[in-house]
């Protein structure tokens, strides 16, 4: 069965949440989501799930006295806490924070103050670092016993309907250009939706109602959010969620809950494919992915050569995509292409149009190399809070990253914006790294800078200058960084150099510091 029901209701819909509520009249008895914590196994309908969602979002009013257009932060893993407070928000007309997990409690903080965050939802794996991160401001806490209280609090009101939809902001999503402090990107009801609509007009249709869906793409990033979860809603597929990718572990899972497409991204077929096959329980790559009809990736490139031996090993394809949180976040795909070929993130999304330019802004030459540009309903509003370097109607939006397209019209990514690092698909940005670096007292300069990791696509490598005088170690920096930055932001190789080259006007020359890296090849991980 595919999903042209789902088309429908996605078509009507002006809130997100809305597709819930769809989803629930046309497919209420059959299973939403899927949750397995250790022994347990727990399941939800959809008209279960849109009963939760009206409760919680009748009890973001009643019990915390929120207002729509007020910002609050979600601290939550995959679980269906997330979903139910991640609709419930929309439907109430309140602006979603996703914020990574993984955040120190200096992270956490800063973020929520840069969103004017009234409240933070969290639960009992995070709820520490979190009450440190609001311990001296006004906003709220709320943990898991909490949110409870606040569902039940809204039980009474029954259906309610969404308080925004369209250009409203939906979602506050933290990620950066270039350089500097993480930017707040704005998405509009109108942009999430637009993003699955575009999706669902590919052919083949990358989900479908009676798909089974694995959701362990982390639900704070963009790529899990709409492109995943967003996609399920849409569609009234079931979700399977899970935490924490673990590689054989999540193949168990696959294979027992009867899995039938996977978003992911590149370092989990990396993992994968060191595996072993022919185990003697199935959980094989190949055993686990024999009832799989549908294997994508994106956030990060996919090494040409997991791709092949995936081929090989499972007779299945990888389809590869390209976008950016700015465009909530798909913008091209092999799907739409008529083979995929190794190296390749497809063709633009119907709907989505992309054009290449040089620095003039003049399209380039046919297979020439150009900066990427987009522009359609899938575009953000801007940047928090004032809306900066919103897209007008009919803007092209500049991406910042370099790709040709080939003789068939295959796009294929030269290079990124210059100084963004991508590990497993997050961004980092290197002048937060740097700071954080800076307040070592024994450290007079540093300088970050992404280099080529086989599993990661990319890691963190920070140049480090001692003040004169001082003793320093790679082991001091790596431990001052443990304190202050997430796991996947830390740099995971540190040179302590006598200096850093500069140019005349005083700023680090990183392009040297990337020209000696391809000329001594990648140094060894920092133990």
């Amino acid at each position: 069965m595919g999903s042209d029901s789902g088309h429908a209701s996605l078509s009507a819909a002006t809130n997100l949440a809305d597709c819930v509520r769809a989803t629930a009249r046309r497919r209420g008895d059959a299973v939403a989501l899927v949750y397995r914590s250790g022994s347990t196994r727990q399941e939800i309908t959809w008209s279960a799930l849109d009963a939760v969602v009206d409760a919680a979002a009748a009890g973001f009013g009643a019990a915390l006295g929120l207002q729509p257009g007020e910002r609050v932060g979600l601290v939550l893993a995959n679980t269906p806490a997330f979903v139910t407070a991640y609709f419930g928000l929309l439907r109430a007309g309140l602006v979603a924070v996703p914020l990574d997990t993984g955040y120190t409690s200096p992270e956490l903080a800063r973020l929520l103050a840069e969103a004017d965050a009234t409240v933070v939802l969290c639960e009992d794996s995070t709820v520490h670092v979190v009450e440190e991160a609001v311990a001296t401001t006004h906003r709220a806490l709320v943990d898991g016993a909490g949110f409870d209280s606040v569902v039940a609090a809204g039980r009474e009101a029954g259906p309610v309907a969404s308080k925004s939809g369209g250009e409203d902001l939906a979602v506050l999503l933290f990620t950066s250009g270039t350089s500097g402090r993480p930017k707040g990107v704005m998405l509009s009801h109108r942009a999430l939706l637009a993003n699955l609509r575009q999706c669902l007009a590919l052919d083949p249709e990358p989900m479908r109602q009676d798909d089974v869906v694995l959701l362990v793409l982390p639900l704070f990033h963009v790529y899990g959010l709409n492109a995943a979860l967003g996609m399920v809603v849409a569609t009234g597929a079931r979700a399977v969620l899970a935490q924490r990718f673990d590689p054989r572990g999540t193949l168990e899972l696959v294979r027992d809950e009867g899995v039938t497409t996977i978003p992911a991204a590149a370092p989990m077929y990396v993992a994968w494919s060191d595996l072993e096959d022919e185990q003697p329980d199935g959980a094989d790559l190949a055993g686990a992915l024999r009832g799989v009809r549908l294997l994508a990736s994106g956030a990060a490139p996919l090494p040409a050569s997991v791709l092949e031996q995936v081929q090989t090993r499972t007779g299945m394809t990888i389809h590869e995509g390209y976008g950016l949180t700015e465009t909530a976040p798909v913008v091209t795909s092999t799907f739409g292409s008529s083979r995929v070929k190794p190296g390749s993130i497809g063709r633009p999304l119907p709907g989505v149009d992309l054009r290449l330019v040089d620095e003039s802004g003049a399209p380039v030459a046919e297979e020439d190399p150009g900066e990427i540009q987009v522009r359609g309903d899938n575009l953000f509003s801007g940047y928090w809070p004032d809306g900066s370097q919103r897209p007008g109607p009919g803007e092209w939006y500049s991406t910042g990253d370099v790709a040709y397209a080939d003789d068939e019209g295959d796009l294929f990514l030269v290079d990124r914006r210059t100084e963004l690092v991508l590990v497993s698909g997050f961004n980092v940005y290197p002048r937060e790294i740097e700071e954080v670096i800076a307040e070592h007292p024994d450290v007079a300069e540093a300088a970050v800078i992404g280099v080529a990791h086989p599993r990661t696509g990319e890691a963190v490598k920070a140049y480090v200058v001692a003040r004169a005088g001082r003793s320093l170690s790679p082991a001091d920096v790596t431990a001052h960084c443990a304190q202050r930055l997430a796991r996947f932001k830390r740099p995971t190789i540190v040179s302590v150099v006598d200096s850093l080259p500069h140019s005349v006007t005083g700023k680090v020359a990183k392009g040297r510091l990337r020209q000696r890296e391809a000329a001594a090849g990648r140094a060894e991980p920092t133990p």
